[in-house]
């Protein structure tokens, strides 16, 4: 075993027990592809506060490994990565955190880390650490330390030995199964020697990397590690089970051949593995449609291309085993309001006479769109998960992303979802003119028989939609300190609005002008550090 306080004195590092290492990983006789590769996806999961202390002797590969991380987070793989030997620390500004590139070979005590910064540095971002040995009682002991020695086989091959503790340790083991699933999907000419550049995600848990080989093909990585059931919230089930939420990858797999199979732009499975949630997937491009309204697009076009679809599926069974949007569900999302707004409006959770109100004002409205398995809902179907392809004809023009949590309910769903987008503002006058023609459309095809029950579908599920959107934007903000999505509160407030205005939804009109009126929803678009405590 090595030791960690000597340096690796040539010596192979092989696995052996050692409880402080929880997660222990031998990568043998890999080459300098594999180890560059392997930074790449270090780098993907690097967080603040992170170190990661390389061990080896003089020529082992630390530098290599080092510098592939630190052009990974910057995003450039031409950039100058100099060695930090003389000044002991080097600074990087890179797109997601900051980076020290430390090297303590030069340390002629122990003590002298205090003087370059590092515990400060720990507290910005994170750090690389070459020669750590030099002064293992600097560093945390929950870390990422990777040990690098000679193969057998070969000068140009090396042996890894990966081990963490903490909070890390969960990294690496994920670090370890992305780096055996891109290294099998090399040998299905999909990963090869590409580069790895992290994808900037949303709230969602899902990570995703984009793979560009030197030929310009590209495909997309998708990070998606099953889900454990959460706590119970009614009835002995978690809020994923009664909600319908996907778990693991298998459900974006299924649904995915499904919108192929009626001629949809989704992006084609390469290559999976279901069990460690990993899949590549094609790659559709970086022209969101927020994206392509900033290149000059006109907003009407894009939102118009992106109901063909919708057309499309319209009239068009759902798979037979797909969950059917019910009562339950429809009803623990819209009650996330009531979950989240309410105490950060009140700083109390609401009491149970304004839970029953809530519930009945809602009781009505629910029960006409639940249970009715007409088609396929996307459940996420507005900006982010759009990608604009003008090079594709007709209803092709419009990539759809995310579909992994679609259910069996009624077709207005997905209208309002993107004629109400949640990021960007639509008119009220675009969404009217736009929604009167897709009627129009769906009637004229004979796909649409009763256009005011349509018109009731809309307004019921935009309410129920932003009442759930409203909760989740504030419970990212107080739970996960993703404090930006507070910025949207006040247009999903207004969409809001637009919808109780409708008769079916008298009841709960009167519950929000009661208990949260737009007034006291606005407030919440002020920092965080104004609000009361819950």
């Amino acid at each position: 075993m090595i030791d960690d306080r000597m340096p690796c004195a040539g010596r192979d590092p092989t696995p052996t027990v050692d409880a402080r290492w929880p997660v222990r990983t031998l990568l043998s006789d890999i080459d300098e592809t594999a180890l560059v590769r392997l930074g790449e996806i270090i780098a993907l999961k690097l967080r603040s506060g992170d170190v990661v202390a390389l061990v080896g002797d003089l020529g082992a590969g630390k530098s290599t490994l080092a510098r592939a991380m630190i052009r990974a987070l910057l995003d450039d793989p031409a950039a100058e990565v100099a060695s930090p030997t003389f000044p002991l620390m080097l600074t990087y500004e890179t797109p997601r955190l900051v980076v020290r590139h430390c090297d303590f070979y030069r340390l002629g005590d122990p003590g002298e880390v205090d003087e370059i910064g590092f515990d400060e540095a720990l507290v910005e971002g994170a750090a690389i650490v070459e020669w750590p040995e030099r002064a293992w009682a600097a560093l945390p002991h929950d870390r990422l330390q990777i040990e690098i020695g000679p193969s057998e086989k070969g000068d140009d091959l090396r042996r890894v030995l990966l081990k963490a503790s903490g909070a890390p340790a969960v990294r690496l083991d994920r670090i370890v199964r992305i780096d055996r699933f891109l290294a099998a999907s090399q040998m299905q000419s999909h990963a090869g020697d590409a580069r790895i550049t992290y994808l900037q995600g949303d709230a969602s848990p899902r990570a995703y990397a984009r793979l560009e080989r030197p030929d310009g093909s590209s495909a997309i990585l998708m990070d998606a590690p099953p889900m454990p059931d959460g706590p119970p919230v009614e009835g002995g089930l978690p809020y994923s089970r009664i909600a319908h939420l996907a778990e693991d990858v298998a459900p974006f797999v299924e649904i995915a051949r499904h919108l192929a199979a009626v001629d949809l732009s989704v992006p084609a499975i390469l290559a999976d593995d279901l069990a460690d949630g990993l899949l590549l997937i094609e790659d559709l491009g970086d022209l969101t449609f927020a994206r392509a309204l900033a290149s000059g697009a006109s907003q009407e076009t894009l939102w118009q291309a992106a109901l063909d679809p919708l057309t499309r599926l319209t009239g068009t069974p759902p798979p037979a085993h797909l969950a059917v949007y019910d009562t339950r569900a429809l009803t623990i999302e819209c009650r996330l309001v009531l979950d989240w707004m309410w105490p950060a409006l009140h700083g109390s959770p609401p009491t149970e006479t304004v839970r029953r109100a809530f519930a009945d004002a809602w009781h009505p409205s629910i029960d006409r769109v639940a249970g009715r398995p007409e088609g396929i809902v996307i459940r996420d179907y507005h900006s982010p998960n759009l990608m604009w392809l003008p090079d594709r004809e007709a209803h092709r023009r419009v990539g759809i992303l995310d579909f992994q949590d679609a259910v069996a309910g009624p077709p207005a769903y997905d209208v309002v979802s993107l004629l109400q987008d949640a990021r960007l503002d639509v008119a009220a006058d675009l969404e009217r003119a736009l929604l009167d023609r897709h009627i129009a459309g769906l009637a004229a095809s004979g796909r649409l028989a009763d256009s005011h029950a349509f018109r009731a579908d809309y307004a019921i599920l935009g309410a129920q939609r932003a009442a759930k959107i409203l909760g989740i934007f504030v419970r990212l903000s107080r739970r996960d300190g993703k404090h930006g999505y507070l910025a949207h509160l006040p247009r999903i407030s207004d969409y809001l609005e637009r919808n109780l205005a409708h008769p079916a939804l008298a009841d709960v009109r009167r519950w929000f002008d009661v208990h949260l009126p737009a007034a006291a929803r606005g407030a919440l678009a002020k920092p965080a550090s104004e609000w009361r405590s819950p």
